[in-house]
């Protein structure tokens, strides 16, 4: 990428809830814009997307697109990626994609600033930004890693609904106005609510994330796999994950354990977690003191807490990880992909 003064971005699903995200986390972090250009499919035609005060109309996306635009930020789904990456790529402009089309490819890297900045470097045109829940959870294991060599890893994660998109989030609005509305009275029964979850979610939790494969594990769970694999250059890490929808409307929480080879003491990984980048330590529950999805909506940080000895197994550690899916999850380690771009 040529080094410019500012450059003209691109953000493909500008009026998705992460292309929203997007939008609003450059004009924060002062992204040296340019010309910015929104761009969705033919149903946001007519829409704006509001950028320094401005609202800016939403252009239909085509090949034609990207002519001029250096940086490109997608989020539309895997095969809007597969399709326009690679045109968008052919024009000159730098693919951040946040879909989970090109995450496991050879030819791209898998990058979290706070964890493997230099592979921003080796792209060919596109950048992979992996899971939101694969994100949170490496953050917080790559110090602990570094310092007592992780053996495996068992997570169990509570994603909320925007982690689907906005019309999840608006099943679980009108799942609970319909329950209220009877005073509470028939819970477990809201038939005639659009559904885009596998089940009703108001009241209720559902451990099943994407589809399932032949081995009964959901893509999602195989994707805090495969990407935890790659991005902490481990191929052979056991890890096993379960991932579960709750009836929140924005960050995710993940419950990790770990074995390390070499033990570290409770103390040590809280040192460790609070010097660390992009991580906050919440941890002491003796007071309530805890991380919260409510705490994190909004926060670019990534929150542990719940840090014990797990004395089942050597070297057993648990943790509690949240984060705020649309921010750190997707729309900031996007932007901050793109700043290691213009700083390099």
């Amino acid at each position: 990428m040529i080094r410019k003064e500012k450059y003209n971005v691109a953000v493909v699903g500008a009026t998705g809830v992460v292309g929203i995200e997007m939008a609003k986390v450059l004009e924060q972090r002062n992204f040296p814009v340019d010309k910015f250009l929104p761009l969705a499919s033919e149903r946001s035609e007519g829409k704006a997307v509001s950028f320094r005060n401005e609202e800016i109309p939403v252009s239909v996306l085509d090949e034609n697109s990207f002519e001029g635009v250096d940086i490109a930020l997608f989020s539309a789904g895997a095969t809007i990626s597969k399709k326009f990456a690679p045109i968008a790529a052919k024009a000159g402009a730098v693919v951040i994609d946040n879909s989970s089309a090109w995450r496991m490819d050879t030819e791209v890297p898998l990058v979290v600033p706070e964890v493997n900045p230099e592979e921003a470097a080796n792209h060919k045109g596109i950048i992979a930004n992996p899971n939101c829940s694969t994100i949170q959870m490496v953050v917080a294991l790559k110090p602990i890693h570094d310092a007592a060599k992780i053996k495996r890893v068992v997570v169990s994660t509570y994603q909320s609904v925007s982690g689907w998109g906005k019309e999840a989030v608006e099943q679980l609005i009108e799942e609970t106005k319909d329950i209220a509305s009877r005073d509470c009275k028939n819970y477990n029964n809201t038939k005639d609510i659009k559904k885009v979850l596998p089940a009703q979610i108001a009241f209720n939790v559902i451990p099943h994330i994407d589809v399932f494969e032949n081995n009964d594990y959901t893509k999602e769970e195989l994707k805090c796999v495969n990407e935890t694999r790659k991005i902490m250059k481990e191929p052979e890490l056991p890890i096993t994950a379960t991932c579960v929808r709750v009836p929140v409307f924005r960050c995710h929480s993940e419950a990790v354990n770990i074995q390390t080879e070499n033990k570290l003491s409770v103390q040590e990984v809280k040192e460790l977690l609070s010097n660390a980048p992009g991580v906050k330590v919440v941890d002491n529950p003796s007071s309530g003191v805890y991380p919260l999805a409510l705490d994190a909506d909004g926060k670019d940080e990534v929150f542990v807490g719940r840090i014990r000895e797990d004395k089942s197994i050597e070297n057993g550690l648990n943790l509690w990880i949240v984060s705020d899916n649309l921010r750190k999850g997707a729309a900031l380690n996007a932007v901050q992909i793109a700043e290691l771009l213009i700083k390099r």
